[in-house]
């Protein structure tokens, strides 16, 4: 009798943990078809902006490393903010027609101006000036276009130092080669992606946007290429900042010394 109470005993128990371990394993199921469904969409989605934007040999790379966690907010953050400050000066001084402004952002105190550079924010903050609607149109869509992408693999930090380096490049080399015509709009920023993503810039008339190239082709090229190593330990990227710096400084000298906005 104890024999045959202690064998049902065991299999109740058997039983129970069965039912136990076919649970689990539906709500795992459960679990992974739920996950599983937006991550096709995105791979989706990552398939055909590697189709349409990358050479063949760097897409399986792509792929590999886009993702939307976190979502690429420096690059959505920062249009929303230019476009912002666009729709603000285009509203507060109704202009006659949108495609250029002119009343309101030559008094911005965002504005890059030769007369004013010891505020020295304006060499950053000129990016959210924008001088009518084919400027920031073609701005916008250019850095979405290819900061999103950037952003999923490389993440905003990445993103926003190659950004900002291009902007800083822009504004200091207007500085230097054009020193007395003030500054507006994002395209420092923008040629810095251009430049770090495809390592051929276009080349245009205009002194910042051909900075920020450079910027890109230096300090973006370094962050752009480090897929899998840590920034930080990766001698061409202090090889890059090294440089970058001292042309800064450069443009620091000149600026105070030798400008002849001075």
């Amino acid at each position: 009798m104890a024999a045959a109470h202690n064998l049902e005993m065991e299999e109740d128990v058997n039983l129970n943990r069965d039912r136990e371990m076919k649970e689990m394993l539906e709500e795992e199921k459960l679990r992974a078809d739920r996950a599983g469904k937006d991550p096709f969409r995105l791979k989706k989605v990552h398939r055909i902006v590697s189709k349409w934007m990358l050479p063949e040999p760097v897409r399986r790379t792509y792929l590999e490393r886009a993702n939307c966690l976190p979502p690429p907010v420096f690059i959505i953050s920062i249009s929303i903010a230019e476009l912002a400050v666009f729709i603000y000066y285009a509203v507060w001084k109704p202009q006659k027609q949108w495609i250029t402004l002119d009343s309101g952002i030559l008094e911005s105190p965002f504005i890059y101006s030769p007369e004013k550079r010891e505020e020295a924010w304006r060499f950053i903050s000129y990016m959210l000036v924008h001088a009518g609607v084919q400027h920031i149109l073609g701005n916008l869509v250019m850095q979405l276009v290819l900061g999103i992408p950037l952003e999923m693999v490389h993440k905003g930090l990445r993103v926003g130092l190659v950004y900002l380096a291009g902007v800083i490049a822009g504004s200091l080399a207007s500085s230097i080669f054009d020193p007395l015509k003030s500054l507006v709009g994002a395209s420092g920023g923008v040629y810095a992606l251009m430049g770090g993503y495809f390592m051929n810039v276009l080349v245009v008339s205009f002194a910042a946007h051909i900075a920020g190239g450079f910027a890109g082709m230096s300090i973006g090229y370094t962050v752009f290429s480090c897929f899998d190593k840590a920034l930080l330990k990766d001698p061409r990227f202090w090889i890059a900042i090294a440089a970058y710096l001292a042309c800064v400084l450069f443009a620091v000298f000149f600026n105070i010394f030798l400008s002849p906005a001075n």
